[in-house]
Order: C-alpha cells, then sequence, then structure tokens
C-alpha cells in the first residue's frame, strides 16, 4: 500500500514552555530544506498538528520513500515518526483497513494507540484504542495478545483534520533539538575520528557549526585537508554549515620548535590554535569553540594539560567526547558516516615535529614562561592574513 503521509514526533521540544513555537516551526523549517535537499519535489506540505508534525507526500507517484527517510534520518529534533495511509474517518474502515496491514505481520503481541486531535470525532482515543485492539484480538482468535508495554507491534491512528491516518512501523529518529536553535560554535577538525562525531554531537544540541582546520602544507600533503573537506560533506546531511577556515601552521611550528622547549611543543601548538580559532570564531560571530578532546586519549589530553591548553582561549571551549571512549566514538563515526574517511591515513599538523617525550603533567606557569619566547602578537597576525576561507 502507497504511504501518503509521514507522522513525525518530537519530545524535548514539547517541554520548551513559552519558547516552543519557535523550536517547532525551526523543526518544520528544517525538515521541508531536508526533504529537497533528499528528495526534491517529495511532499505538498509540512505542517504543525496536535502534538506532531504532519507531511503530506506528493501524489505523483515518483516519491522515493528511501530518500525521503534519508532526509528525515538527518534532521536533529525527531524522536520517532512513521509513515502512514489516509483513510476515511468511518470506523468500521479504520478497523478493517488496522487489519489488512498488520494480519500479515510476524509478532508474537501487539496494541494499538490512537490521537485524536479532531475533537469532532464522536470517539475518544481511548475508546477508540479499545474498539479497534479489541476488533484485532478477535480477527486473530486470541491468540494475539495484547500488551501495553513493548508490544512486538504496534499500531497507530491519527484522527486528524477531516481523514484518519493509519501506520504500524514505528521509526526512531535523532533525537536533540533543530540545528539553527541553539546558537553557533566554530569545530576544530582534525580530520580524524574525533572531532566529527564532537561536531554531530553538537549540532544535536541545535548549535550551527563553522570549522576551522590546521594543516602543514606544503611540508605536509593536501590530504588532510582534502579529508576534512568530504568530512564536511558528510556533517552537512546533518544541517552544518560548509564553512570552513584552512589554516596555515607549519612557520608557526618552526617558531616553537626552535624557540621552546621540546616536551612543551603539542601544548605550545595547541594553545596558539585556540588562539587563531577564538580569532576566527568571532568573525563568525560564534560563542564557543568545540573540540574532539576525550580524557587520557593521547598525551595532550591528560588533564593537567587539558587545562594548560584551555587557559589560552576566553571562549567557552565544549568537549563533547571528553567522557567517551574510543570504541564508542568510532562506532557513533560509523553511524553518522564518517569512519570510512577519517581512517584514511593523513599527515596532520600536529604529529610534525613532534617531541620525543612529550610532557603529560604539564604546569601552567611552566608553559606561560615558555610562551614568553614567542612573538605571539605578530605569530597570530601572520596566520590569519594567510587562513582561507573556504565554502565547502
Amino acid at each position: 500500500m502507497l504511504c501518503d503521509h509521514i507522522l513525525i514526533h518530537y519530545g524535548e521540544i514539547s517541554l520548551k514552555g513559552k519558547n516552543r513555537n519557535y523550536f517547532e516551526a525551526q523543526l518544520i523549517k528544517n525538515i521541508k530544506k531536508q526533504l529537497d535537499a533528499f528528495s526534491p519535489s517529495s511532499f505538498e506540505f509540512v505542517k504543525k498538528i496536535s502534538g506532531a508534525i504532519l507531511v503530506k507526500l506528493n501524489k505523483n507517484g515518483l516519491v522515493d520513500i528511501k530518500q525521503v527517510e534519508n532526509a528525515i534520518n538527518h534532521t536533529f529534533g525527531i524522536v520517532n515518526y512513521a509513515f502512514a495511509i489516509s483513510i476515511k474517518q468511518d470506523l468500521e474502515e479504520i478497523k478493517s483497513f488496522c487489519w489488512d496491514l498488520i494480519k500479515e505481520k510476524d509478532f508474537e503481541s501487539f496494541r494499538v494507540t490512537c490521537q485524536r486531535s479532531n475533537k469532532e470525532f464522536p470517539m475518544t482515543s481511548a475508546e477508540l484504542e479499545r474498539e479497534i485492539g479489541g476488533y484485532l484480538f478477535e480477527k486473530f482468535g486470541g491468540k494475539k495478545p495484547v500488551k501495553l508495554k513493548n508490544p512486538d507491534c504496534e499500531c497507530f491512528v491519527a484522527i486528524i483534520n477531516d481523514y484518519a491516518l493509519v501506520s504500524l512501523d514505528k521509526k526512531s529518529g535523532l533525537g536533540g533539538l533543530p540545528v539553527g536553535t541553539g546558537g553557533r560554535a566554530l569545530v576544530l577538525m582534525s580530520g580524524g575520528f574525533d572531532s566529527p562525531v564532537a561536531a554531530f554531537n553538537i549540532l544535536r544540541r541545535g548549535v550551527t557549526t563553522r570549522f576551522v582546520h590546521f594543516h602543514s602544507i606544503p611540508y605536509t600533503s593536501k590530504a588532510s585537508l582534502e579529508k576534512v573537506a568530504n568530512l564536511i560533506k558528510v556533517l552537512k546531511q546533518y544541517k552544518s554549515s560548509g564553512i570552513l577556515y584552512s589554516v596555515p601552521f607549519a612557520d608557526a611550528q618552526k617558531e616553537i620548535v626552535t624557540k621552546c622547549p621540546e616536551s612543551l611543543r603539542v601544548i605550545l601548538y595547541r594553545r596558539l590554535m585556540l588562539k587563531v580559532a577564538r580569532e576566527l570564531a568571532k568573525r563568525e560571530r560564534s560563542l564557543a569553540l568545540v573540540t574532539g578532546d576525550s580524557i587520557g586519549q593521547v598525551a595532550s589530553q591528560t588533564l593537567e594539560n587539558i587545562f594548560a591548553v584551555s587557559q589560552a582561549s576566553e571562549m567557552p571551549i565544549f568537549r563533547p567526547l571528553i567522557g567517551t571512549d574510543k570504541e564508542d566514538i568510532m562506532n557513533t563515526a560509523k553511524k553518522i558516516g564518517t569512519y570510512d574517511i577519517s581512517k584514511l591515513d593523513h599527515d596532520d599538523c600536529c604529529t610534525r615535529l613532534m617531541p620525543k617525550k612529550p610532557e603529560t603533567r604539564a604546569k601552567l606557569p611552566k608553559v606561560l614562561e615558555a610562551e614568553k619566547a614567542l612573538d605571539l602578537a605578530k605569530i597570530l597576525s601572520e596566520i590569519l592574513e594567510k587562513t582561507e576561507k573556504i565554502k565547502i
């Protein structure tokens, strides 16, 4: 049977009180844009109904359901959704239609859930559930029990406007909040596994993202920059921006190598990166920086080193992965589509000119003393002057 609607439910948005309309409007806007991107001309309208969002698919029969589902699966703010079929608001027709949908399904238990937004319909949601559920139970000859908690199969009926929607297979969405409701942040992208997953997690909280990548071209290949561009293309499917700042970092590394203690190189690299990122964030009116740090994952991510690095930024630094282990990060990368790109080899600027014995328990006073050997204002100015803004 041909589905002609999608019934979309959200969760956290319903708790937003007076701001709820703002979040709902942004979610509807994002759904429209995602459908246009993944499956152009696939829908007639997207609108709010009581406690949900309704998408009406085009009647031309050319809608690619898989691509429509792709669009929904890449939209933050959606808790669950179901492809539904519209029928007449007649009890006997609804019961018969539910039976036709469910009779060939393989399951042990079921339930019927009804939602009535059209209050002129003569039966309440609870009455509908009992009536339809009882009918289906009898049609199965009592062999399929009704189970209100965690049933194998759930038949959903929505009474809206002047028709009823019936669906069976409710699918989970990404949850979170609609992108565009949480302000703007700048993500430091390395090309590895961690930073794209960190970007994904911050997008899930409704934050719009811009990106910055530090490279050592021409002393390294362009592979890292190409990787980051491809990772951003994947994240754009989740409504991130495609704005990338490409920052040449090789000359600054030379300064640090020649003038500062070897053991503190990586910490000084990272402090300088935060200072550069902070200035770029101001240009983009971003309110925070985002990194892929996870405690103890590498030498530079001990608490002492994270503290010594963080002090370089006057701007909040979000670390969505701080308590996440590598296996979880890589599993998320596989789910969101960044894994196969991140696993490709590339030259990372921080691995260039690495010290033999990097400091793992840096003391901030020693770091600040070492940094005095650098003309930071001049270095920062030269880096920013050579930084390129790219639209992916």
